[in-house]
């Protein structure tokens, strides 16, 4: 037990009186390896085309002929029609002669072509090559290794050494 005691005293006050160095030193490298890896990226670009659309002229002609056929329609169905179906007829004359006034008001429309733009994003996948360097030295007979973008000539290393 005393012993113990004595040692754990010395070492106490061994470690009192310790000091403390600490330099940076420079280290040559023995060897730099090429490390590369490929990284697809997702590029975006845009596609572009000029495309020809219809372009039909609006005009009142189709509301003239709309009128004009339900008038008429309207007309020739109260003649059809005969007792209490004579308002049902007449009502559906009117209906089936504003949409056949509108379909031939449009059939005389004027039709007209102009030049659209369009486009979209399109993707392209790209494949880069990233390089680096694995830099390798020996201090104090341990290897460290050290990555870089470039080849290095030497490594700074800090020592520390307590006495």
């Amino acid at each position: 037990m005393k012993k113990i005691a004595l040692l754990l005293s010395m070492a106490l006050v061994g470690s009192l009186y310790a000091e403390v160095i600490t330099f940076t030193k420079r280290v040559p490298v023995y060897k730099s390896v090429e490390v590369s890896r490929h990284v697809t990226r997702r590029v975006p670009y845009e596609e572009c085309w000029e495309e020809e659309v219809p372009v039909y002229e609006n005009s009142n002609d189709e509301t003239v002929g709309a009128i004009i056929g339900g008038a008429a329609g309207g007309v020739l169905g109260h003649q059809i029609g005969g007792g209490s179906g004579k308002t049902a007829a007449t009502v559906g004359g009117a209906i089936i002669g504003t949409l056949i006034g509108k379909n031939l008001a449009n059939k005389g429309s004027h039709r007209d072509y102009r030049v659209v733009r369009r486009c979209r994003t399109r993707y392209k996948e790209t494949g880069e090559r990233i390089i680096e360097y694995k830099n390798y030295a020996k201090v104090m007979g341990h290897q460290i290794v050290r990555y870089s973008d470039r080849p290095l000539r030497h490594i700074r290393v800090r020592v520390t050494v307590e006495y």
